[in-house]
């Protein structure tokens, strides 16, 4: 029988069952005991966490019950989007109202390049300040975090190259349109986004001067993956993806069939006078493209460096549903392999993942202005990835520094006046056993050891300090946050 071994601790300290994973059942639905520890993985994976109340009603449901919550999400098209987002040729109206100059010196170039950045600039923090409160209050917390998926996977970056504020919200609403649609689609749509366009040079792609930097990404960091192209395929594809432009005042793209070649080209073995629309075709036919997004989807909702056995299985699954997402996520999350020992608290939190369910954990509403502060610290800057392969997640997320920056943040967090009406803390039993307990129960869902679980009795009681302890009820709120602070330091919160 094909199986895989089981670690049976990790860096959080939770205790995994001795044993072999097997593959052969991988996806097959989950039989076993539904809790609210179970809850809590589903909500981390498909969203962002959940507060105490979401994390009970997750688990009072059954388990498919509370997948088809998750997959066959509400409406979103009626929640607020942001407001006044900058625009280059918006931004050119209104610098020359009357009509752009005939002449314009290099003082006056300078002068209204310096007032679009900075227009451009406070518009991304405000689309990044609305993501981010939307991913903590959607009741679609799935669509978000597709869209957080794709936004990571089909990277462009704002500003950079000229894609203004307004082209990177239209790109984050084509992922979230796509959250669980068709993934051929999506990439043929991707291809004409003006921002994507723009980023990787397609707008630019001439008969006459191809420029290959789209075509190969497609297919090296998008599609298919290393070794399943030839230089000689992204020579072929790039003229096959000629012709497309943008219009920077309008915003708008549009194909341009003079500028294109229109002459025959051989792409992976297949040959006719094709189109951009031809290549993503052609790419979705090779086996290697469904391998490809299993692999993909695997290291991001369950866990990293998946067998193979078990991509090939997802992979068969993918093409079985012509590349449609929600039937294969709705499957992955109710499958043995999703909620198996290997998979669960095996995932970094990204720091977007981290800074939004640090709120939901806590019971917060609205994130705040130090959100953003954070995630700069921490390495993950919303429409600014570093390059175009994206964030190279996983373990790179925790280094020295990024630790402390976490904590930071959550010591920030806990002590501000935010918390002052979080009543599940303010309500803890003056008892620092039954306290601790409740802060594991509450935040870690039981994944701290018992040393840890005695280290946080310990500190509320004051051991090694003065105070009276919690029964005196001398410093309660201060001491408890400190706790809860101390709770979010320990490994298993820095897992998924």
């Amino acid at each position: 029988m094909a199986s895989a071994a089981l670690p049976q601790t990790d860096v959080a300290g939770i205790t995994r069952p001795a044993g072999r994973l097997d593959l052969t059942t991988a996806l097959e639905p989950y039989r076993g005991p539904w809790n609210a520890r179970l809850a809590a993985h589903l909500l981390r994976r498909a969203g962002f966490g959940g507060t105490s109340d979401e994390v009970a009603r997750t688990a009072a449901m059954p388990m498919n019950a509370a997948v088809d919550s998750l997959v066959n999400f509400p409406s979103t098209a009626n929640l607020p989007e942001p407001d006044n987002l900058y625009n280059f040729g918006q931004a050119v109206q209104q610098l020359f109202p009357g009509g752009r100059p005939k002449a314009v010196d290099d003082m006056q170039r300078r002068q209204v390049f310096m007032e679009i950045q900075k227009g451009e600039r406070a518009s991304i923090v405000a689309l990044q300040q609305w993501w981010l409160n939307r991913m903590l209050t959607t009741p679609a917390p799935l669509q978000e975090k597709m869209t957080l998926y794709f936004h990571g996977h089909f990277t462009t970056a704002a500003i950079q190259k000229g894609v203004d504020p307004q082209m990177a919200f239209d790109q984050n609403q084509l992922f979230r349109q796509y959250a669980l649609g068709n993934l051929r689609n999506l990439t043929w749509q991707v291809s004409i986004d003006p921002a994507m366009l723009i980023y990787l040079d397609n707008a630019t792609n001439l008969a006459q001067h191809p420029n290959e930097n789209y075509a190969r990404e497609l297919m090296e960091l998008f599609t298919l993956g290393v070794d399943h192209y030839t230089e000689n395929d992204v020579r072929e594809a790039a003229r096959a993806w000629s012709g497309w432009i943008v219009n920077r005042l309008t915003g708008q793209a549009r194909y341009v069939p003079r500028r294109h070649d229109d002459g025959s080209k051989t792409f992976l073995g297949q040959t006719g006078n094709f189109s951009g629309q031809n290549i993503v075709e052609i790419i979705y036919q090779q086996p290697a493209c469904a391998e490809f997004w299993a692999n993909n989807l695997l290291n991001f909702f369950v866990y990293n460096s998946p067998e193979p056995q078990l991509v090939s299985a997802v992979a068969a699954l993918i093409r079985a549903s012509d590349f449609n997402l929600q039937p294969v996520m709705s499957t992955l999350l109710r499958s043995n392999v999703f909620y198996s020992p290997r998979a669960y608290r095996a995932l970094v939190k990204s720091p977007v993942e981290f800074v939004v369910g640090t709120y939901k954990t806590l019971g917060l509403n609205e994130i705040d202005e130090r959100a953003q502060r954070a995630l700069v610290q921490m390495g993950q800057i919303l429409f600014y990835p570093p390059n175009v392969a994206g964030w190279p997640g996983g373990a790179n997320w925790l280094t020295s520094q990024t630790v402390i920056s976490r904590e930071n943040f959550v010591a920030s967090l806990v002590n501000s006046p935010m918390m002052d009406d979080a009543s599940w803390m303010n309500d803890m039993p003056l008892n620092a056993r039954l306290a601790a307990s409740q802060l594991v129960s509450t935040i870690l869902h039981g994944d701290a050891s018992p040393s840890g679980l005695a280290q946080l009795a310990d500190y509320l009681n004051g051991a090694g300090t003065s105070a009276l302890g919690m029964l005196s009820g001398e410093n309660y709120p201060e001491r408890v946050r400190g706790a809860a602070y101390l709770t979010m330091a320990m490994p298993a919160y820095q897992l998924n």
